[in-house]
């Protein structure tokens, strides 16, 4: 009995923990989100959210969701009713019912509260795709036409619908990306079976007194110098909820994260029986942290508070926001080209384009992982085409330094204008006032999110076609109410614009399929890095690695990659688009690499020309920069900016990509590494010129002094040239100074070229190695398409098929969180392309993890040290190491220090 009546007790106290812990808020000031989902198609459950709102229900057969936030699709993932990886294997994703997802669903979920007198409870939605109706414990919150559009956020007064135990109810309709703002795919992959549809952000319970707070907005005003105190505005608006007047104190207090002085401000506030004011504190910051992009410092960030409490004491709201002093301006130059300055300085956009999982699914450690990866490659802006994430996503490029340039996106409900002629081939129809009045809260609900955010660069409220007068008005009218104070631009492209944003500077031309690498630097052609080119590459982004493929496609489907150069393949782009084969750039890799003998071989040959492509791109706009401001090149004006298409996958494709959708870095990775550097030597294949740049902001004086060491080398590995030229370097700038022309001249054979940059003590800045044809691929720029130029002659690599076997020997040793590898070629011929990989135990790839170069080229008996890091916080257990080159191939087991 004693037994008995103990094992009841511990039962009893286990339920009650149980139920203090499930109350989401429990005091003013908290907001807590809905944790978990159980959810149910309405062709099963019905339609009467009146009763499927209520307690009591059973929910047994529903499928249970342990995430707050999911897409229909992304929900049944984590509910195991799908598996991500055999969904993205081969074509499984055709075989999804569609039928499934053309009806409603309802996403339910039970939560405790604790209802008491003077309190007021909240429901906030912040995306839901794309309309909904909500209820409440048998009440109606909201229908669909009041939550439409999936990034329209809304708070709605629940206080007088919440109990002790509730049960929320939320029916979620069928997205279409013709008729809905939502977040489509374009091209850019199959489309998701269920369009996206369901609570993709999260929905939230806020708990306030008397008096509610919105958002806090943080306004900085940095002038020059930055040295000076920074004036910094905290703006809120104040809500009073009873039907009473009530006086209350507000206090607000400003501090860097890191600690330090504390700056606080109070005021004592009467506000009408239920009415609204405004309020507003400002607050001098003296010798300011100023946050800058990871290119050029540090990321110091402060933390802003605003407390609301009523005179007897009790906090009736509270509200904060994490912010960085930092500017952003934008400028057209004397091209009408755009040029951002950050902090007062010119600001060169090197980036690229951002895509979520396909289902939008919640992976914050996997979006770290992948800012580390755009950082290491150098770049320092991404663009968000109408996939503008969570705001985990921007505290973490808050953190990082990494630059995010947000917006709408193109080709679908979004750029539905009269004047736009794609809707004459897509079943979009116009804007009703319905729509005009959802972009104008989606807008609003965006830009306050990322207002405070010093990672974000701007916004760009069109993407192909530029948004007509209504649209714009609303658009800067919701910018200017969330105290958005960053540049708002009409459109990626020079299509045209509204008069209240001016030209937008930027040009959307293309290429997005294969072209060769001398369509860059050409000079005066439609391919000339110039301008601020808001999307564009040669297409490349091949899965580098079997051990990629086999994770995604059947053994036939690999053989297609190889065999069947001009196939519809399902993991590229949609079907239907003029990206859906690899026709074009399989055209060019058979002529200048040869038919491919086997995968391994086509593997190979793909990662040089991802390597080439993604290094002459990335090369090429950094030195046509100059200096932001004067000609850098030719008529056509500075390289102000360019959006590399694209930094991802939303799911394992085989285009598009700088690396894989299993995070392993390909040829396209380090090809744009390369270029990326902080001060880089680079050779132009259409001029023959060498350039040198230089991304940071100061260059000690008495240090400016470079020296270039260039090499030629023939296939045999006699060298054909070798010389050497000094120069002086200058912060933030590019420059033309050396030519080899006539050197190059002299040769007709296949070869290889080598630049390396020291400063003056001697230290390698970059080591830059080429392959250079008798000549060079040649273009038929009358024929340019939008997205590729012909090609009609390319040019011959296939003497580098028949290299002589290289010598190499590898010392590799495991020291902490990196690997350190030693490779040296013994042979009298060079070591090409060597791609390095860590394996565990079981022979997997080690990843994600960063090298300082991959795929290297050694001259005869040259010597290189390379370090492998593992990501911050990831597992690293390496034992084996693997080099793979076109004429070399070892394994060795690692050492340990």
């Amino acid at each position: 009995m004693k037994t008995a009546r103990s094992t009841a007790l511990l039962l009893l106290l286990s339920q009650l923990f149980l139920h203090v812990d499930a109350t989401l808020v429990s005091k003013a000031g908290q907001v807590a989100v809905i944790p978990t989902w159980d959810l149910q198609s309405t062709a099963v459950v019905g339609n009467d959210l009146g009763k499927l709102s209520r307690d009591r229900l059973d929910t047994e057969s529903w499928y249970h969701a342990p995430v707050s936030k999911c897409t229909l699709i992304g929900c049944l993932i984590e509910a195991k009713v799908y598996n991500e990886t055999e969904l993205f294997f081969s074509d499984n994703l055709r075989k999804l019912d569609e039928n499934k997802f053309l009806v409603p669903w309802i996403y339910r979920s039970e939560f405790t509260l604790q209802p008491t007198p003077g309190q007021h409870f909240f429901l906030q939605t912040n995306g839901i795709s794309s309309r909904a109706d909500i209820y409440l414990n048998g009440k109606k919150v909201a229908n669909s036409s009041e939550q439409a559009g999936s990034y329209v956020g809304r708070r709605y007064d629940i206080t007088d619908i919440v109990r002790t135990e509730n049960v929320l109810a939320i029916k979620v309709y069928p997205t279409d990306y013709y008729r809905d703002l939502a977040l489509g795919w374009v091209d850019w992959n199959p489309w998701p079976t269920d369009n996206g549809t369901g609570v993709w952000r999260d929905v939230e319970i806020k708990q306030t007194g008397p008096v509610v707070l919105d958002p806090l907005r943080v306004v900085p005003y940095l002038g020059a110098p930055l040295t000076l105190p920074v004036k910094v505005s905290l703006r809120a608006r104040l809500h009073n909820l009873e039907d009473r007047a009530i006086t209350i104190e507000a206090v607000a207090q400003v501090a860097l994260e890191s600690g330090g002085t504390k700056y606080t401000r109070r005021q004592l506030i009467t506000i009408p029986p239920k009415s609204s004011l405004d309020i507003f504190f400002e607050e001098f910051i003296e010798n300011p942290q100023i946050w800058w992009p990871r290119q050029w410092g540090d990321q110091p960030l402060y933390i802003a508070n605003l407390t609301i409490q009523t005179i007897d004491g009790n906090i009736s709201d509270h509200a904060s926001a994490t912010f960085g002093l930092r500017s952003v301006t934008r400028q057209l130059n004397a091209h009408n080209d755009t040029i951002f300055f950050v902090n007062n300085r010119p600001f060169q956009v090197i980036g690229a384009g951002y895509t979520p999982n396909m289902f939008l699914r919640f992976d914050p450690a996997k979006w770290e992982t992948e800012l580390r990866y755009a950082l290491d490659l150098g770049l320092n802006t991404i663009r968000l085409e109408g996939k503008n994430e969570h705001p985990e996503l921007y505290n973490i490029a808050d953190r990082l330094g990494m630059m995010l340039l947000a917006g709408w996106e193109c080709c679908d409900k979004w750029e539905a204008w009269d004047y736009n002629p794609d809707l004459a081939v897509s079943p979009t129809p116009v804007w009703t006032d319905e729509d005009y009045a959802i972009a104008h809260e989606s807008m609003f609900h965006e830009t306050l999110m990322m207002q405070a955010h010093p990672s974000v660069l701007g916004f760009l409220i069109g993407s192909d076609y530029w948004p007509d007068e209504r649209a714009t008005s609303l658009y800067l009218e919701a910018a200017r109410k969330a105290d958005f104070q960053l540049p708002v631009i009409g459109a990626a492209s020079k299509r045209g614009f509204s008069m209240q944003t001016g030209p937008s500077g930027m040009r959307m031309d293309g290429p997005y399929d294969w072209v060769p690498p001398n369509y860059w630097t050409t000079p005066d052609t439609l391919g000339t890095a110039a301008g601020f080119a808001s999307e564009l590459s040669a297409g490349v982004g091949t899965p580098g690695s079997l051990s990629s493929l086999e994770q995604f496609l059947t053994a036939d489907d690999m053989d297609d990659l190889w065999r069947q150069p001009n196939k519809s393949l399902f993991h590229m782009s949609r079907a239907g688009s003029p990206f859906d084969t690899r026709e074009i750039y399989n055209a060019a890799l058979w002529a200048r690499w040869g038919a491919p003998t086997s995968l391994d071989d086509y593997l190979m040959k793909a990662q040089l020309m991802d390597y080439e492509a993604t290094r002459a791109q990335f090369e090429a706009f950094r030195a046509h920069w100059g200096d932001g401001r004067v000609l850098a090149q030719g008529s056509k004006g500075p390289a102000t900016g360019m959006i590399y298409w694209m930094l991802n996958n939303a799911w394992p494709g085989l285009h598009w990509s700088l690396w894989d959708y299993y995070m392993r870095p390909g040829g396209s990775y380090f090809g744009a590494k390369v270029a990326g550097r902080e001060e880089h030597v680079a050779f132009s294949y259409a001029t023959k010129d060498v350039w040198a740049m230089n991304r940071a902001l100061e260059v000690p004086i008495g240090q400016e002094k470079r020296r270039i060491e260039v090499s030629v080398l023939g296939v045999d590995g006699k060298e054909m040239f070798k010389g050497t030229s000094v120069f002086t370097t200058k912060p933030n700038w590019s420059g033309r100074v050396e030519s080899l022309r006539e050197v190059l001249g002299k040769v007709n054979d296949t070869v290889f070229l080598r630049l390396i940059l020291t400063d003056e003590k001697g230290k390698t800045l970059s080591r830059n190695i080429y392959w250079l044809a008798p000549e060079i691929d040649v273009l038929d720029w009358e024929q340019s398409d939008w997205y590729f130029t012909p090609v009609t002659k390319y040019a011959d690599f296939t003497a580098l098929n028949k290299l002589e076997p290289a010598d190499i020997t590898i010392d590799a040793v495991v020291d902490g969180d990196g690997v350190f590898v030693t490779v040296e070629n013994h042979a009298m011929v060079p070591a090409f392309f060597i791609k390095f990989d860590l394996v565990d135990e079981h022979g997997r790839d080690v990843l994600p993890l960063t090298w300082d170069e991959n795929y290297v080229t050694l001259w005869p008996k040259e010597k290189l040290t390379l370090r492998a890091g593992v990501v911050q916080g990831r597992k690293w257990e390496p034992v084996q190491l693997k080099a793979v080159g076109k004429n070399t191939e070892k394994t060795i087991r690692l050492k340990r220090k």
